[in-house]
């Protein structure tokens, strides 16, 4: 059977104040013994490779197998880096091997005075049969930004 080629569009912004001082939040990024402390699927998720080299054209990598479920696959490449500011990536995804979508991803840290307001915006590329998930993308990346508020707690 033939893979029907496609590609659609999907974006969204987010935006979330922390209470906690701008450095907290940004070495919750920053620093890999912290991003590991909250990142990813949590217990949904069986981890695999994880690679971590947080500077402007460092990869990140973050694989794991869902528990009876597909193996997904996250490499990201840091473009720009502003300590405190902002953080800008672009990413693919895999899904059982299977290219799922490519991403451009900023990140912005903003002192306010009840501690750190953090915006994510993002536009990804989605592929053939993953077409349709945008929508989980966004959903995905709100639990991340649930999970952060949960470690900065």
């Amino acid at each position: 059977m033939a893979i029907e080629r496609r590609l659609a569009h999907a974006g969204f912004t987010l935006t979330r104040d922390y209470p906690a001082p701008i450095e907290r939040v940004w070495n919750a990024f920053a620093e890999e013994d912290k991003k590991l402390s909250w990142w990813g699927a949590g217990d949904a998720i069986e981890p695999g490779e994880w690679v971590f080299d947080f500077r402007v054209g460092g990869h990140d990598i973050d694989a794991g197998t869902f528990h009876n479920g597909p193996v997904s696959r996250y490499e990201a490449t840091y473009s720009d880096i502003v300590e405190h500011v902002r953080i800008v990536t672009t990413y693919d995804m895999w899904l059982d091997g299977v290219h799922m979508s490519t991403s451009v991803a900023s990140l912005e840290f903003e002192p306010i005075d009840e501690g750190t307001r953090f915006t994510h915006v993002e536009h990804g590329v989605f592929f053939d049969q993953f077409w349709t998930d945008g929508l989980g993308r966004e959903k995905g990346t709100r639990g991340l930004l649930e999970a952060l508020a949960n470690y900065l707690a």
